[in-house]
């Protein structure tokens, strides 16, 4: 797996800027939205969990968890970027992600931030 597969975030040319900070440098906030979030629940299948069973006996990275994580993140990333557009904003501020378990099913991943308009100073 190369590093493509571990990461996520926006590309150079994204029309909605996504930071995890209060503000963003170079850019006023003309307009605040309000919050807005993605949201996705992902089940572990049986093969990845019995192979994380076995891999957690010996240690070591569990691959395909982590890359079964990072594709949930970004599908987060992705639905909250499409609720800022829908909404009218160009920017979402303080953006986090929340990670819990759902009822036993499987993960549950939110994305989450204040979607705002932005101008550039």
């Amino acid at each position: 797996m190369g590093i493509e597969e571990y990461g996520g975030g926006q590309g150079p040319q994204a029309d909605v800027l996504v930071v995890t900070t209060n503000d963003a440098p170079g850019y006023r906030v003309e307009q605040v939205i309000g919050e807005v979030f993605g949201l996705t629940v992902r089940s572990r299948h049986l093969g990845s969990q019995i192979g994380a069973g076995l891999k957690s006996m010996v240690g070591g990275e569990l691959k395909g968890l982590t890359k079964t994580l990072v594709q949930t993140r970004n599908q987060a990333m992705e639905r909250l970027i499409e609720q800022a557009r829908a909404r009218g904003a160009n920017g979402v501020l303080a953006f986090r992600f929340d990670v819990t378990e759902a009822a036993d099913a499987g993960t549950e991943v939110c994305a989450y931030g204040t979607a705002v308009v932005l101008a550039r100073e």
